[in-house]
């Protein structure tokens, strides 16, 4: 079981829709977690189109926590993504919070929720949180600390990255402190299709993923190719478009969802003895 966290410094990068991309485009049986503290509930007014009803989500959990019964009431909040989906990886939600106000209210949830969510393993599922805006009130830090992998979602554009270099500065210290910068890395939303040909020198085009990982100092582990008319299918509920399950949009989900996979992979294999059986 692999818990990774989505997160944005600054703007709206596309956090909640890339998590949900993910979600839907994963190998394995996937839980997405909304944990972004704005209150924004964009999966049901988006992807769902406003046609599904919201279950309590987040709160209800926080309620259940406090009469001890959070691991019966989890599964109970959580609803299937995609009926359509195998078996194999199906891609299940839970729910978040309606309105910014429910946010502080989550706080004490955070840790006992981590603890829960890595039980999933079990199910022999993953979990990918979209944790919205890093710093808001009742962000989920918790959650953070005990990711696999926390990966700072943001687009190639200067403005994205000057808003990106403060919080990649401090995850840098955080993941340092405990020796797992391994587990720190960037999703590369890439804007490059969405400009025009201009003359050699005019830097205002996106920034390569060489670019940014030089200036945030973390890796890139992953890109999209930012393609609005299918990105809309995710965050609007809008029709499919032609050729969208070819569309350079869907193949960097995967691709992507290939790269994450690795990443855990080669740190599993870091974390296993090496020493000839020794203990």
């Amino acid at each position: 079981m692999a818990l990774i966290v989505l997160a944005s410094a600054s703007g709206s990068p596309g956090v909640s829709t890339t998590a949900l991309g993910l979600t839907l485009n994963w190998h394995r049986p996937v839980l997405l977690v909304d944990a972004d503290p704005t209150g924004s509930s964009a999966v049901f007014a988006g992807y769902f189109h406003g046609t599904q009803e919201p279950t309590g989500g987040l709160i209800n959990l926080a309620l259940a926590m406090r009469e001890g019964t959070l691991a019966a009431a989890l599964p109970r909040e959580t609803l299937l993504l995609d009926p359509e989906a195998p078996a194999e990886r199906a891609p299940w939600f839970l729910p978040g919070i309606r309105a910014h106000e429910q946010a502080p209210s989550l706080l004490p949830l955070w840790d006992p929720l981590t603890e829960q969510l890595r039980a999933l393993e079990r199910n022999g599922q993953d979990v990918i949180v979209d944790a919205g805006r890093l710093g808001l009130a009742g962000w989920p830090q918790p959650l953070i600390a005990a990711s696999d992998l926390t990966l700072l979602v943001t687009r190639s554009s200067l403005p994205a990255l000057a808003g990106a270099t403060s919080w990649a500065k401090t995850l840098r210290a955080q993941f340092a402190g405990v020796g797992g910068l391994s587990r720190l890395g960037v999703l590369l939303v890439d804007e490059e299709r969405r400009w025009p040909a201009m003359p050699a020198g005019a830097r205002v085009r996106p920034y390569s993923a060489r670019h940014i990982a030089k200036a945030l100092q973390i890796p890139v582990v992953a890109s999209v190719e930012w393609e609005p008319e299918v990105a809309e299918v995710y965050s609007h509920g809008a029709r499919k478009p032609r050729k969208f399950e070819s569309s350079g949009l869907l193949r960097g989900y995967r691709a992507s969802a290939a790269a994450i996979q690795s990443i855990l992979g080669a740190n599993q294999a870091a974390l296993a003895p090496t020493n000839g059986g020794r203990a």
